[in-house]
This record gives structure tokens, sequence and C-alpha cells, in this order.
């Protein structure tokens, strides 16, 4: 991992984002250059290309925030170039010769990258990935307003009014950020052109509509991610659709925007299979988006092309992007099996028996940070989770870090208490955040060491195809799994059925010898 640090040895310092910048771009540009003139650098923050910012919103956010950004057509070779929320070389990034490149951004890898560099393609903004790297330097981005209002600005139009967030640091930021409310809400009342009421207007009479699984699809001209948002959402409330995929082509990608109202399709997980391979996606259980870099969906559209039998093309026109989105689209639907857990009957015939390793794992006994009925969110790596507390609520920590609710009763009965101090090995420390009042706790220093005692046998099955299963414990959400994962079930409950990440399957459990 780079730091910001890191740019301190070079003297002249140019910050570079991409062409037609957007608000995420703009607010992580002038994240760096807060820390580098702090730092009493010669910097500046500089974007190319054939159009000058012009965007409402946009120039609103330049001008009440006074982020210095300037259009250039050209760069005198500074000592480092600086390029954020975008990857040097890429179509959408003028491209300016200088000694040393870096490049920090959020979207996925499309080439080779400089030494320096720092790519989370797993974050909704590039102004997550600043605050972060901000954090590491001792800095609080609360300690500047406008700052803080950037960087929350940033994230909100890049994950469509925070409808895509999937990582908690990107929730962290969302939730930690004390920014200027009246400056945001003049931001937000100046994103809509009459021009832009006009393509969403015409993207809803041209779209198309699959009968059999209940989903439209909708193009619409280029336009700011929020339109397809807004459009996505009147789509939604036809009584014949139940999912719908909306999407804009642009010189460098194709923004999509998801939305589901059925319990059986995540928005954020339809969004994340659509750009599997070929970009990025995610968000929430109804409202979630991505996009689909250009270099990667013409490989992706070959071999598209070689399956359908089609004559190969280097790149796909219009249509060709429109169906090929469909098919997607279907074969999210084709392939998947949705289990219930509390009527699930397994056959155990085809399923063996294994049981869990002795591993140390942890547990928090959730009375002992918050009082009987409380209200709170678990935040982790894999999403956030809604709970009461009560007097035989724990929360265990897996050996990937992984976090999921037990009962006392079940947990005496499948685990051991240890007296070793239980040490968190995890990337993202999870923590509860207090739903009334807002605040965060870390879960780890209440954590306890634990080990399981091997007496409790599961039934397993290894997947060969994608399985929604509804769990006893939550009929709300499924955990989804893919060709690899497992699904279990428990020996002393046939209804308590559950999926198993295969690494994690693979570490935690062994096979019971007949």
């Amino acid at each position: 991992m780079i730091q910001l640090r890191d740019f301190l040895k070079y003297d002249r310092i140019v910050i570079q984002c991409h062409d037609n910048p957007d608000a995420d771009a703009i607010a992580s540009g002038y994240g760096v250059y807060k820390y580098l003139k702090s730092q009493g650098k010669d910097v500046s923050f500089v974007y190319g290309g054939r159009y000058l910012i012009q965007k409402s919103n946009l120039v609103l956010m330049v001008s009440e925030l006074q982020i210095p950004i300037v259009h250039v057509e050209e760069l005198d070779n500074p000592d480092l170039l600086i390029t954020v929320d975008c990857q040097y070389g890429e179509g959408n990034v003028t491209r300016f010769e200088a000694k040393n490149i870096a490049v920090i951004d959020h979207h996925q890898v499309s080439g080779e990258l400089p030494q320096m560099s720092e790519v989370r393609s797993n974050l909704g903004s590039c102004s997550t990935l600043i605050r972060e790297l901000l954090q590491a330097e001792g800095i609080d981005m609360n300690d500047d307003s406008n700052l803080a209002t950037a960087l929350y600005y940033g994230l909100l139009t890049d994950t469509g009014n925070f409808t895509e967030i999937s990582h908690p640091l990107d929730k962290d930021l969302r939730d930690d950020a004390v920014f200027n409310r009246a400056t945001i809400t003049r931001f937000r009342n100046a994103n809509l052109s009459l021009t832009e009421l006009e393509i969403a207007g015409n993207a809803l009479l041209a779209y198309s509509y699959n009968e059999e699984y209940r989903y439209s699809v909708v193009e619409a001209k280029p336009c700011d991610p929020n339109i397809l948002g807004m459009i996505s959402d009147l789509m939604l409330e036809v009584d014949a659709v139940d999912t719908c995929l909306v999407y804009s082509v642009l010189p460098f990608g194709i923004k999509i925007s998801v939305r589901s109202c059925i319990k059986e399709v995540k928005a954020s997980e339809l969004a994340q299979f659509i750009t599997d391979g070929i970009g990025s996606g995610g968000g929430h259980l109804e409202k979630a988006g991505g996009f689909i870099q250009m270099d990667l969906l013409n490989r992706a559209f070959g071999e598209y092309c070689e399956k359908m039998k089609l004559p190969k093309k280097a790149s796909p026109n219009m249509e060709e992007i429109r169906h090929f989105l469909d098919y997607r689209m279907i074969d999210y639907f084709d392939d998947i099996e949705i289990i219930y857990a509390k009527d699930y009957v397994a056959d155990l015939s085809a399923m063996e028996t294994y049981k869990k390793r002795r591993l140390t794992v942890g547990y928090v006994e959730a009375a002992e940070m918050f009082p009987i009925g409380s209200r709170v969110c678990v935040r982790t790596l894999e999403g956030d989770l809604d709970i009461v507390v009560t007097e035989d609520t724990y929360i265990m920590i897996g050996v990937q870090g992984e976090v999921y609710p037990n009962r006392k009763e079940k947990f005496e009965r499948s685990y051991k208490r240890l007296e070793e101090k239980y040490v968190f090995e995890g990337e993202y420390e999870p923590t509860i955040k207090e739903i009334v009042e807002g605040r965060n706790h870390s879960i780890i220093p209440y954590a306890k060491a634990c080990v399981p005692t091997g007496e409790v046998t599961i039934y397993v099955k290894k997947l060969d195809h994608r399985v929604k299963v509804f769990t006893a414990w939550d009929e709300s959400k499924y955990m989804l799994g893919c060709e690899g994962d497992y699904l279990a079930v428990r020996k002393d409950d046939l209804h308590d059925a559950y999926i198993i990440e295969k690494s994690i399957f693979q570490k935690t459990y062994k096979k019971v010898e007949e």
C-alpha cells in the first residue's frame, strides 16, 4: 500500500483526474491536493480533455468548496504526476509526460500499473480511498468542512445516492462525514437539466421487457448517474416489473443502475453478476449500480460471440450491447436454485458428513456491549446485519474475519470457551453501530476466544451451480452460494440450512471418516 507521505520526496507535483471529471474525481484530487499543500509542496490540480466543467452541480462544487482545479492542454514534465479516480494511459485520461507516475483509483485494473499505485476496486468511490489514506497520515477529514463535504458528495454521486454502497469503508465515510448540509442540498438541487429530463422520458418509452422473469432493460443516452437511478425507480413502479437494468453507454464504459422489489433478487448481487469480469458493481438490497469498462467488455463480447456462434467482432455496436446485457440478465435468472430453509428437505444421500476443525475463533456477548433491547447494526466486510440485543445474542467472528449471529444455547453446544486472548486477523475490523445514537463501537475489545467442540456434525454438498438460501434465522435475506461453495445442513436440525464459502469451508471443516 502506498502512503501519501511517499510523494513528499518529489518537488513539482501535479494531480490529474480524468477528462470530463465528476464529483468523485474532483473530491479525490482535492483531498490529495490539501495534504500535499499542507506539507509545503509545489502542487497543482488539473484535468485535460476537450471540454471544461459545465454541469451545474460541479460548477457549484468547485466554487462553493474553493477547489483549485484547472483545465490544461499541456504540462511541463513535472517530477511526479498522480492520477486520481483513473489510471494513467486510459482512454478517458489525457496523457501527459512526467518523470514519475502514481495512480490512486477504485476502478478495475485495465492495464499495467506503475510501481506507485493504490487501486481498490471493491470500493464504491475514490473519495473513500482518499479518506483512508488521509487517516493513515493522522488527518481527520472533519477538521476541514470543505474537504469533508467534498468527499461525502463524491461518494454520494459515485454510488447513486448511496444505493450502490457495499464496502464498510464506504459506509464509514457516509456515516462519519461532518458535512455542510445546506451546501449538499444546493448541489443536489442543481442536478437535473431539461435535457436530462428529456433523456429520461425517451429512455422509458424505449424499454424492453422479459415476461418470464419479469425484468426490464432500458437504454438511456449519456447522462449523470443520478438520472439512471431516477429512471430505474420509475421503471420499478410498473406492476409487471420486479427487477430492472438501466444503462448508459459512455465513451470509456457503461454505467448501469439496477433495481429489485422482490426478496429473491438482491439488487447488489445482480449488479455484481452483470459486471463480473468486465467492471464492478454493488449496492443495497433494492438499489444498486455499477460500471462496465469498455476494453473489458470488448474482450467478453468476443467470448459471447463465440458461445452464441455469432461472427466475431472487435467491439459491439449499440444494439449488440443491449443483447449482451440482456443475455447476462437471462443467465442470472436461468442458473439459480432457491431454497427456503424452513421448508427444505435435504437429500442426505447426496451429501457428505463433516465436523468443524478445532480452530480458534472469536465471540462477543452482545449484552456486554449494549443494554438488552438495543437495536444495533453490525458492520462487516460481508455487509450490515441489523439485530436486537437479547441476553442470549452472541456474535461470532470466523477464521477469515467473517461475522455471523448465534444464540447462547447453540453456542454452548458447539463451542468451548478459552482463556487465551482473541486476536483478530481479518481485513476489516467489524464494528457495531448504535442505531438510535449513531455511534460506532469496535467489537474486537469485547471479543473472547473459543474453539469448536467438534461435536456438531453437518451434511454438506459441493455446489455446481448458484444457490440462494433463505435461512431459518433470517427469512427476508438469502445467502448466496456459487459454484465451488458448499450447501450445509446441521445434523441436529435439518432445517438449519446455509451456505459456506469454499475457502472458509476448506479451512474450518474436516470430513468424518466412516
